[in-house]
């Protein structure tokens, strides 16, 4: 056995690289047993117990409760020796950003194929399927000639969000879907039956053969920044974004809705709301009077939002989260799912799922 065994965070949910460090059940120098506790990691979504994989001594912790800690950082170690230091080498974790997030079959066949994961995008885990689909392409899609008519329109992103989006333009009969772009299916494949042209780099020349339309189908579930830089390479390309909205969603007539905002099934927008370019008020959310949502703010499914509620740009409401008279959501915040929001949350603040977010009336 190695001198010691770094204990990583593991990817608790693909939509989310980050984890908050909830509880720290070690200390440095302890001994501990294999399956005992180590930490409790939180992302909106999920709790995850990190347990001892081996017997040993907990050595160079490395966060504090609290702590963001992205997948693949490592925590501390499990030593042979309670006196056992990690040395420089060791003390430096591997940037998230030098690779991908990827299952191990994905890497084996990628690793086999002489595939670089680099090439896929990185808000996305590589699975298996997404590396053989690449590996069988090994071709290029002949892009639509054209001519394209003002109603035609293309989808960036092949995952769940973009088959809500299919079907929602397909329900509106305003567009019309001629092809969707995704930086990981391969080219020539089908999403409900609308054929992927390829990655971002075939915008440039869809653009230039007349179609100006685009949709961003990039939820943004814990990556927000990845939905974001989509608008930008939209934008750099010189593609328009509609708002869509559900023809089952309401709206009140003083409500705004800004250019890539996307308004799904039974949602409902009260009265001089405004929801801001690229946000997401996904089915069944509330958005209650004089609310305002921030760039590329995300309101998930069955979110009740009293009136007044401000959402910075690009936060997230989870599932199921009821927001407060008034409250303001800062930018970037997570609020996870079944959370009851009661204080303003601060820019970059994650809630646990489930609790009660009342800091200044606790104690």
């Amino acid at each position: 056995m190695a001198d010691a065994t770094p204990v990583t965070v593991p990817l608790i949910n693909p939509n989310e690289s980050e984890a908050r460090l909830a509880l720290l059940a070690v200390r440095n120098g302890q001994a501990v047993q294999v399956g005992e506790p180590v930490a409790i990691l939180e992302t909106t979504k999920a709790a995850h117990e990190l347990v001892a994989e081996q017997a040993g001594f907990i050595a160079g912790l490395r966060a504090e409760v609290g702590a963001n800690l992205s997948a693949g950082e490592v925590l501390c170690w499990i030593a042979v020796a309670a006196d056992w230091q990690p040395g420089e080498m060791l003390g430096e974790p591997a940037s998230p950003l030098e690779g991908r997030r990827a299952t191990a079959p994905a890497r084996r066949a990628a690793e086999q194929a002489g595939l670089d994961l680099a090439e896929f995008p990185a808000e996305r885990l590589i699975t298996e399927e997404m590396v053989l689909a690449r590996i069988a392409a090994g071709r290029r899609v002949d892009l639509p000639a054209g001519p394209f008519g003002e109603a035609d329109l293309v989808v960036y992103g092949g995952g769940g969000h973009g088959k809500s989006l299919i079907e929602l333009v397909r329900t509106v009969g305003l567009y019309r879907v001629v092809g969707v772009i995704d930086d990981g299916l391969a080219p020539g494949s089908q999403v409900l039956g609308v054929t992927v042209l390829g990655g971002g780099g075939a915008l440039a020349e869809l653009r230039r053969r007349g179609l100006r339309l685009a949709a961003n189908a990039v939820g943004g579930i814990g990556v927000a920044h990845s939905r974001i830089q989509v608008f930008e390479a939209l934008r750099l390309a010189d593609f328009e974004c509609p708002p869509l909205i559900h023809p089952t969603a309401w709206l009140e007539s003083t409500a705004q809705v800004q250019p890539g905002a996307q308004i799904l099934p039974l949602a409902y927008i009260g009265s001089e709301a405004i929801i801001g370019r690229g946000a997401i008020v996904n089915t069944s959310a509330v958005v209650s009077h004089d609310c305002r949502l921030g760039d590329y703010a995300n309101v998930a499914p069955g979110a009740l939002l009293a009136g007044g509620v401000e959402v910075g740009e690009a936060a997230l409401v989870g599932m199921g989260v009821t927001v407060h008279l008034g409250v303001h959501i800062g930018r970037l915040a997570r609020c996870g799912n079944g959370s009851v929001i009661a204080e303003d949350v601060p820019e970059g603040g994650l809630v646990r799922a489930g609790s009660l977010w009342a800091e200044r009336k606790v104690g």
